[in-house]
């Protein structure tokens, strides 16, 4: 048997592997079999990989510079990753990945033009492209650059704006949809264009419209849509990696891009519909949005102040209890005493269960992770849509470095910026414990009505310390 033939079993049965992998991280359960199913998927892939270029494969043998490079690149690449996987905390996670995904943007455009400067340097006649299909490797090599270089500016937003680098407000310019329509129908013209006539300088200008097309998108979307837009970023990094394997020739990383690009789109649908956001208009940089006319962060009323130790006497004399993580108990590394104190409550006969949002955080999944990371049991772990019923017959809910998701303007207020997204109804409680470090807005920029309610009470201070505070007294 062929090496050629080894490599392509390998293939299938890592892109088997990668398909158990995505069946597995859709529950808790099976989360770390899904991880494993993944690696070990990769590891196969990789090394059929490196088998078939050191055989020569469909383009012959490589040089002795290429091995080098080649292993190199794997040495480097695997040490960074392990390094960035052992030092990242929780709270760091969304804008890594958001960062990822701009190297797969990146490696695309490279590919692109890898793919280009082998047919103009070797001439049609001395590659493997039949002559008849060069109109489709040149339509390949701009579409693959395209949604490369879209992802990989988009990425790169996106991190800043995770990070906190740049402002998390959308920005408005002037005519922005028309900016975004008018760049795609450019780029419609440029890759016709390409087709007919490959020349360097529509390549160059594609590129560029592309790196501005994939900021301006991102750089659209305000903060309170960034998990969408993670998961969107995803799906483009998917696309961007199966325009390569196009490209490339590698069936595999067709298969696997495509994976990627399905689910991360599949995924990005479902936020969408859960934050009552229109897809198109998500992934279009907030096509049809305009600039809110309100959502002041200024604050509307007075608010109260409860202590740990009397929070600690609700907790102890209620017989249900809600608790609605955010990013503040991620921040915070609140997870660890949050799930002592749940620990000591249902001990006591008191019903503990967790509300969580499906934008919760920032990234999808982001609090289960964390939940699940402290030992919480995932039979307590409800979805807004599971919990919402319940909260007008909860005595206690606390609310833990959560804001835009337990915010009633999404209900009341037609002109806010989260006008119409669903939240966790937690005002309907008894009473509600906000804890927060300051009265300051959310990720949104607007300020939360929730805080000034008369059954809403704040705890202020490090979520940590406070959530400590209160198990001392239980």
């Amino acid at each position: 048997m062929t090496i050629q033939s080894l490599a392509t079993a390998a293939y299938l049965v890592a892109a088997l592997l990668f398909i158990l992998s995505l069946a597995g991280l859709s529950k808790h359960e099976s989360g770390k079999r899904g991880i494993w199913f993944g690696i070990v998927g990769m590891a196969i892939a990789l090394i059929a990989t490196i088998a078939l270029a050191l055989d020569g494969g469909v383009h012959g043998a490589m040089t002795t510079i290429g091995i080098v490079l080649m292993v190199v690149a794997l040495a480097v690449g695997a040490v960074i990753g392990v390094w960035r996987a052992r030092v990242v905390e929780m709270t760091g996670m969304p804008e890594l990945i958001a960062l990822l995904h701009s190297f797969v943007g990146l490696a695309a455009v490279l590919v692109a033009w890898s793919g280009f400067v082998m047919v103009e340097a070797k001439g049609a006649a001395q590659t493997e492209i039949a002559p008849e299909m060069l109109g489709i490797h040149h339509a390949e090599v701009i579409i693959g650059l395209f949604i490369g270089a879209v992802t990989f500016t988009g990425s790169i937003v996106a991190y800043l704006k995770l990070a906190a680098k740049i402002d998390s407000k959308p920005m408005m310019l002037p005519g922005k949809n028309a900016i975004n329509i008018g760049a795609l129908v450019l780029f419609l013209v440029l890759t016709v264009w390409f087709v007919i006539t490959p020349d360097l300088w529509i390549l160059i200008t594609a590129t560029v419209l592309a790196l501005l097309l994939g900021w301006h998108l991102v750089a659209s979307i305000g903060g309170g849509d960034m998990p969408v837009v993670v998961s969107m970023l995803n799906s483009y990094s998917g696309w961007a990696a199966a325009a390569a394997g196009f490209l490339l020739n590698n069936n595999l990383l067709i298969i696997t891009g495509a994976l990627v690009g399905s689910s991360g789109a599949y995924l990005s649908y479902i936020m969408c519909v859960a934050m009552n956001r229109s897809f198109i208009s998500v992934i279009a940089g907030g096509f049809g949005i305009e600039a809110p006319s309100s959502g002041s962060d200024a604050e509307q009323g007075e608010h109260q102040e409860v202590t740990a130790e009397e929070v600690a006497d609700m907790l102890a004399n209620a017989s249900s209890v809600v608790i609605t993580p955010g990013y503040g108990m991620a921040v915070a590394q609140a997870q660890y005493p949050v799930a002592e104190i749940t620990r000591i409550l249902r001990e006591r006969g008191v019903n503990v269960r967790f509300g969580i949002h499906p934008v919760a955080g920032r990234l999808p999944g982001h609090m289960n992770v964390l939940l699940a990371e402290a030992r919480v049991p995932y039979d307590i772990v409800l979805e807004m849509d599971e919990i919402n019923d319940d909260l007008s017959d909860t005595d206690v809910v606390l609310v833990i470095g959560a804001n835009d998701t337990v915010n009633p303007a999404a209900e009341d207020d037609p002109t806010s910026p989260i006008a119409g997204m669903p939240v966790l109804k937690v005002w309907e409680a008894g009473q509600v414990i906000v804890f927060k470090r300051s009265m300051a807005a959310g990720y949104a920029g607007v300020q939360n009505p929730l805080f000034f309610r008369s059954n809403s009470a704040m705890l202020f201070g490090d979520a940590r310390e406070r959530v400590e505070d209160i198990l001392k007294a239980l």
